[in-house]
C-alpha cells in the first residue's frame, strides 16, 4: 500500500503546478468543438509522461544526474523552450471557443509532443524525483509504485480537458481565458527565471 500513496502524492505534487503542458490540454478542451476532438491531445500528452516516468524509473535519472553537462545542455535548451512558450501563450489574446479553428489532430499531437518532451522543467522533475524516489522499490512495489504515477498522470489530463469543455458550456466570460493566458505566461517565465537562476548556482 506503501508504494501506491508514494506514487500518487508524488505525481499529484509534480503535475498540479501550472505548467506549458496543464495550459495546453485545458486549452483543447476549451476551444476544441467536442470533448472527444480534444482526446489527441490528451492521450499524447498522458502517454509522453508514461513514457517519461517508466524511462525515469528504469533508470534514465542514474544516467542523467551523472553527466553535468547533459544536464546543462536540458536546462538551457529548456529556458529558451519556456521563454518563447511563455511569449505565445501571452499573446494569445482571445480563446476561441465556437471550434472553427481548432487545432487539428496532427497539430494536437505535434503540439503535445513539443510541450511533453522539449520541457526541462518537467523532465528534470520527473527524471530527479521520480526517479530518484522509485530507486528504494524492488519487484512488486515498484511496480505498484510506478502504476500509481502513471494512473494519476492520466486522470488528470483527462481532467483538465474536462474542466476545459465545462467552462466553455457554461458560457465562462471570454476574458477570463484572457486572463488565464496572462496568469499562465507569468508562471512559465519564472519557472524559466527559477531555472536559469538555478543553472548559474549549481
Amino acid at each position: 500500500m506503501e508504494p501506491i500513496i508514494h506514487g500518487i502524492l508524488l505525481a499529484f505534487g509534480l503535475i498540479l503546478p501550472l505548467g506549458v503542458q496543464n495550459v495546453f490540454v485545458f486549452s483543447q478542451g476549451v476551444t476544441q468543438p467536442t470533448l472527444f476532438r480534444a482526446l489527441p491531445a490528451v492521450v499524447t500528452a498522458a502517454i509522453c509522461d508514461t513514457v517519461l516516468i517508466v524511462l525515469s524509473i528504469l533508470g534514465l535519472s542514474l544516467i542523467v544526474l551523472q553527466f553535468e553537462w547533459l544536464r546543462i545542455i536540458l536546462l538551457v535548451a529548456g529556458i529558451l523552450f519556456l521563454l518563447y512558450m511563455g511569449k505565445v501563450i501571452w499573446s494569445s489574446e482571445a480563446v476561441n471557443i465556437s471550434g472553427k479553428e481548432a487545432l487539428t489532430v496532427k497539430k494536437q499531437i505535434v503540439f503535445a509532443l513539443s510541450v511533453s518532451f522539449l520541457n526541462p522543467h518537467a523532465l528534470l522533475d520527473t527524471i530527479g524525483v521520480i526517479g530518484t524516489s522509485a530507486i528504494k522499490y524492488s519487484g512488486q512495489p515498484l511496480l505498484l509504485f510506478t502504476v500509481a504515477c502513471v494512473f494519476i498522470s492520466w486522470i488528470w489530463f483527462i481532467g483538465l480537458a474536462v474542466l476545459g469543455a465545462t467552462m466553455k458550456k457554461i458560457n465562462v466570460s471570454n476574458q477570463l481565458f484572457i486572463l488565464f493566458n496572462k496568469c499562465s505566461a507569468i508562471f512559465i517565465w519564472g519557472t524559466a527565471i527559477y531555472l536559469l537562476v538555478s543553472l548559474y548556482s549549481s
